[in-house]
C-alpha cells in the first residue's frame, strides 16, 4: 500500500503559506502567481488553517464581501483534515471524499511538511497502475 510519503517524494514538499492576517486579496496574488488552488495559513509560527479557491467564492464573493478588507483568518477552513507521511493514499481519498475537500496538508512535528491535492492523488494513483501494468506484461511476457 503506497502512502503519503512515496506521494511526497514524487512530487515535492513545496508549501506556500500566508499569514492569517494578510487580506484575502494578498492570498489570491500569492494563488495566481504560484498556479496553485491552496494557501497554508500560519499565525506567527503556528498552523491554523488552509485557505482555497473555494472559500473565496463561497465566503466573500457570493457574499458581497471585498477581498481587500477581508481577512484570511475570516473565511480560512480552521484546523482542516490533515495527514502524515505513514497515512496511505487511500486514506487520503476516503478523507477527501468525506469532508468533499481538495487539499490535505501533510503534518509532522505539528508544521506542514506538504500539501497532498486531489489532482495529486489522482495523478499518482494512475502512475502507480501504469507500473504495475507495465510490470505484469513484462512477466507475462517473460521480460522481468
Amino acid at each position: 500500500m503506497k502512502k503519503v510519503l512515496n506521494l511526497i517524494n514524487h512530487k515535492g514538499n513545496t508549501v506556500t503559506i500566508i499569514d492569517s492576517s494578510k487580506t484575502v486579496y494578498d492570498a489570491l496574488e500569492i494563488m495566481v502567481q504560484k498556479n496553485i488552488g491552496a494557501l497554508v495559513v500560519y499565525n506567527s509560527d503556528n498552523f491554523v488553517g488552509v485557505i482555497t479557491e473555494r472559500d473565496y467564492a463561497q465566503k466573500v464573493i457570493v457574499k458581497g464581501k471585498h477581498s481587500h478588507n477581508t481577512l484570511v483568518s475570516e473565511i480560512m477552513e480552521p484546523s482542516p483534515a490533515t495527514v502524515k507521511f505513514e497515512d496511505s493514499i487511500e486514506r487520503c481519498m476516503e478523507l477527501m471524499a468525506d469532508k468533499h475537500i481538495r487539499y490535505l496538508p501533510v503534518l509532522a512535528d505539528n508544521h506542514v511538511v506538504g500539501l497532498v491535492s486531489m489532482g495529486d492523488v489522482v495523478r499518482y494513483i494512475i502512475e502507480d497502475q501504469k507500473d504495475t501494468i507495465n510490470h505484469l506484461q513484462n512477466f507475462i511476457s517473460g521480460g522481468m
